[in-house]
């Protein structure tokens, strides 16, 4: 077997794995080293060669090697091992020399040879920022070299001022280089990616830098950022073979930067259409949330869910469901079962009979435990014309699927009045089935829901309502944890969406199974996932952003 056939898939692969083990390891070394990391440029330069068609574009703004302190398992020893174990390639030798701050990983066209009927062939192009332009052309002759006495028979071609090599394997291992000016090293699977890169710079209207969209989506871009990403969603779109229903968002840029509490990762998504948030933004977390126990693994706060369902939010998350899994409802069913669950058990819809009347304050909120597959659930909503009706809508709906409607105090809690959902079922006892039938009638709480402070509190039932009641000091709002988090997200927003990765990593992991591989993928960065923070902020009427804040281990 040819030790080079492989060598663009592994660059590929590579440049992939390269930004997992940062998105991994940023913390650890900015902890060691907060000066040293710091990139050099906001933007690629690299995005001159890009098509201003392609789908994606990935880059890191740092020379890997800067990122050997955070490699505390080696992974980043172990990926350059297996770059270039199998082309005869020494890292050290050979490349360290002459590799700058930027690696900029593009789908530079859909199918390269715009041939539909033998089906469709990916452009992949790889640039690799050079600080010294002279090693790393002899790094070029050099591999071109050692595929050539590996059975290769090499093409060599002179392209606009630009020396192009490539070789003549299966066309899935096809590599193509080139040394381009003094700034960058091209790896691509075919001659025409580069050839079509080369024609990118020399002709500026081609290439990405010269898209109003990258232009307006740059602009976002904050300053710092080690890794960043580029969307064409039409393009990708296109290039899962959907026709999406409605294209609200053209395009799409995540930027990656450190955080003395972990990383921060900020996206934008830009429209030409106007577009309005979907409540007034909050300027400090929501009341509701004292109410919602430490313990919880999931939260999600905000204001105003009466206008959810037509907010550009929810049209955003609708085209990128869409884009992702072909079907928006078949992501929200797994990602929501408990709230499927319950909207199949009582017959209810949730906009109609639940969002529809909450224009305050809200917190929704899961509590998984580890012996359940169904956690228990807590909604907490602010108190304001329409929650009273609303509250006997459900009263009414509760009672028309055969519930009971009963008034309960707990213990220690004999002065909270709690109105609870329950319903009877009988059980046989079996010790008495050889002398006949006898039964118990047991009754089971579907529901409870009461009245505290300014709010109106549902939960699942009754082990949940007494840990809210009992514990108010023990709130999420007041948990070190979720504070750090939340202090990472700008003011105001539009609310927070807090996932506690320890305690919700089973339940998520049974909800969306490719999850797992997910982990598989960014080991380190999930063993070190302390929590992540969701929400939207920014007041530009073209454009919806918002970030993730990655909390992780000893942070």
């Amino acid at each position: 077997m040819n030790s080079q056939r492989s060598f663009i898939g592994f660059i590929v692969a590579g440049a992939i794995a390269l930004l997992i083990i940062a998105i991994a390891g940023f913390y650890w070394f900015f902890a060691k080293s907060p000066a040293n990391l710091i990139a050099s440029t906001s933007q690629p330069g690299a995005a001159i060669f890009v098509s201003k068609l392609s789908p994606a574009m990935v880059s890191l703004l740092t020379n890997p090697d800067r990122l050997q302190a955070l490699d505390r398992e080696e992974e980043l020893s172990k990926l350059k091992t297996s770059l270039f174990a199998k082309s005869g390639i020494d890292y050290k030798q050979d490349v360290q020399p002459w590799l700058g701050n930027e690696i900029t990983l593009a789908i530079a066209t859909l199918d390269i040879d715009r041939d539909s009927e033998n089906g469709q062939q990916p452009g992949y192009l790889l640039a690799l920022a050079t600080k010294q332009p002279e090693k790393s052309r002899e790094f070029v002759e050099l591999l071109f070299s050692k595929r050539a006495l590996a059975s290769a028979t090499l093409a060599v071609e002179q392209y606009k001022g630009v020396k192009l090599i490539s070789d003549n394997q299966p066309k899935e291992d096809l590599l193509a280089g080139a040394v381009v000016g003094e700034g960058f090293v091209l790896f691509a699977n075919d001659p025409k990616v580069l050839r079509d890169a080369i024609n990118n710079v020399q002709a500026p209207d081609l290439n990405l830098t010269s898209s109003p969209e990258y232009q307006k989506a740059t602009k976002e871009l904050p300053k710092g950022g080690l890794a960043v990403a580029f969307l064409n969603l039409p393009v990708v779109a296109k290039w899962q073979g959907l026709e999406l229903p409605e294209q609200l968002y053209n395009s799409q840029i995540i930027s990656l930067a450190l955080n003395p509490k972990g990383l921060l990762a900020e996206t934008t998504f830009l429209t030409s259409s106007e577009i309005l948030s979907p409540s007034s933004p909050l300027s400090k977390p929501v009341g509701a949330l004292q109410y919602v126990p430490a313990s919880a693994g999931l939260a999600i706060s905000g204001s105003n869910l009466s206008n959810l369902g037509n907010s550009d939010l929810a049209k955003l998350w609708s085209q990128a469901t869409a884009t992702i899994y072909g079907s928006g409802e078949d992501v929200v069913s797994r990602l929501a079962k408990p709230l499927v669950d319950v909207q199949k058990r009582w017959g209810i819809n949730l906009p109609e009979d639940i969002f529809s009347w909450v224009q305050g304050e809200y917190a929704v909120a899961l509590l998984p435990e580890k012996e359940q597959t169904n956690p228990h659930w807590i909604f907490v909503v602010e108190k304001s014309e329409g929650v009273e009706q609303g509250v006997a809508r459900l009263d009414a709906i509760a009672s028309s699927n055969g519930l009971s409607i009963n008034t309960l105090t707990i213990d220690k809690q004999d002065k909270q009045k709690i109105s609870a959902w329950t319903e009877l079922t009988t059980a046989t006892k079996k010790s008495d089935v050889k002398e006949g039938a006898s039964f118990t009638i047991e009754t089971k709480v579907r529901g409870l829901h009461t009245a505290l402070g300014n709010y109106e509190i549902f939960t699942s039932d009754l082990e949940t309502m007494d840990e809210i009641l009992t514990n108010k000091d023990n709130s999420l709002i007041d948990n070190p944890n979720f504070k750090d988090s939340i202090a990472a997200i700008p003011l105001p927003n539009q609310g927070y969406i807090y996932l506690d990765w320890t305690k919700s990593q089973n339940l998520l992991e049974r909800q969306v199974p490719i999850l797992k591989l997910a982990e598989v993928l960014g080991k380190p960065f999930f063993d070190n996932l302390r929590s992540l923070t969701v929400s939207s902020y920014g007041t530009d009427t073209r454009s919806l952003k918002g970030g993730v804040f990655f909390k992780l281990n000893n942070s």
